[in-house]
């Protein structure tokens, strides 16, 4: 096997942490990553990793390696991407992360467009609504929504989203509608739960900011989860617009609360750092913003740049 496709296999070993991690996002056997990396080794004269039964620590050495194999990798593609017709030249794996949900309705349909344009790219897609480590997963680019925990990735913002109450027609003839924040302690609530929040908001209205704590009926941690319940007529929802944008159009699912507004919601294209964001990555991320703007949640619409 050749030198770079051997630091192709390393760089992925030290970006997982192991070999088991590596032969999965490469597509390969256990046994054939470490067996083409300790050829990599034998070829270098060096250590790069010291092996135990538990874990993989990279030597000074092999820290040393990776960052200047991953230079070069890098420099490969952008020298493919600069040969020729622009559009056609850009080539490899991209994996991309984000939630069921909005990935499903939004990105996927739009996905083939860029495949079309780029026949030379495949795309693997992660659908979890956890903010799974990218350097763990071997994730080129994730798109999230909210506020970034994590100063460490390299992040864009490429859209923005309200925050609204919502219920089913059917549920709200048998419920007279909240009039105020406080009104949704009288109501089945369904809820997003991610870790810890997501039973308390903050409203602004005519006469100033109120913040609510609700006993939530359903607590659910995937935004399917959510819609799914909401649409049962479950109950009131805290929800992001594009959860239910099609039954928001069509009537079947209704705001409430119309005159209190929650802080919008921030969509991000998040890369891991430590490394140039390759132009292939790059151009997959215009294009999304592209796809988003011709939305109702494009930057563009939101009136900030």
């Amino acid at each position: 096997m050749n030198l770079f496709t051997s630091m192709r296999y390393f760089i992925r070993v030290y970006e997982t942490g192991s070999f088991s991690g590596a032969a999965k996002l490469l597509a390969v056997g256990q046994s054939a990553v470490s067996k083409i990396v300790a050829q990599l080794e034998q070829e270098l004269g060096v250590a790069l990793f010291v092996r135990s039964t538990r874990k993989l620590t990279p030597t000074e050495q092999g820290r040393i390696f990776y960052e200047h194999a991953n230079k070069v990798v890098e420099d490969a593609e952008a020298a493919v991407a600069s040969v020729g017709s622009n559009s056609q030249n850009f080539l490899g794996q991209i994996r991309i992360g984000g939630t069921l949900t909005f990935m499903s309705q939004y990105i996927i349909p739009k996905l083939p467009l860029f495949l079309n344009r780029h026949p030379a790219i495949d795309i693997s897609i992660n659908l979890d609504d956890r903010n799974v480590g990218l350097i763990e997963q071997g994730i080129d680019l994730a798109l999230r929504m909210g506020q970034l925990e994590d100063s460490n990735y390299v992040a864009k913002r490429i859209g923005r989203c309200r925050r609204i109450v919502v219920g089913t027609s059917s549920y709200l003839t048998k419920h007279s509608a909240p009039q105020k924040p406080e009104d949704l302690v009288d109501h089945s609530i369904v809820v997003l739960s991610q870790g810890e929040g997501g039973e308390r908001f903050t409203f602004k209205g005519p006469k100033g900011s109120k913040s609510i704590s609700v006993s939530p009926k359903l607590r659910i941690n995937a935004t399917e989860g959510v819609r799914s319940a909401v649409l049962a007529d479950a109950g009131l929802s805290v929800a992001t617009e594009w959860m239910f944008e099609a039954e928001l159009d069509n009537g079947a699912v209704q705001e409430v609360l119309n005159d209190w507004t929650l802080p919008d919601l921030d969509l991000w294209a998040v890369m891991p750092s430590g490394r140039r964001v390759s132009p292939k990555v790059r151009a997959l991320v215009e294009f999304i913003e592209a796809q988003v703007n011709a939305t109702r949640f494009g930057i563009s619409h939101s009136g900030q740049e």
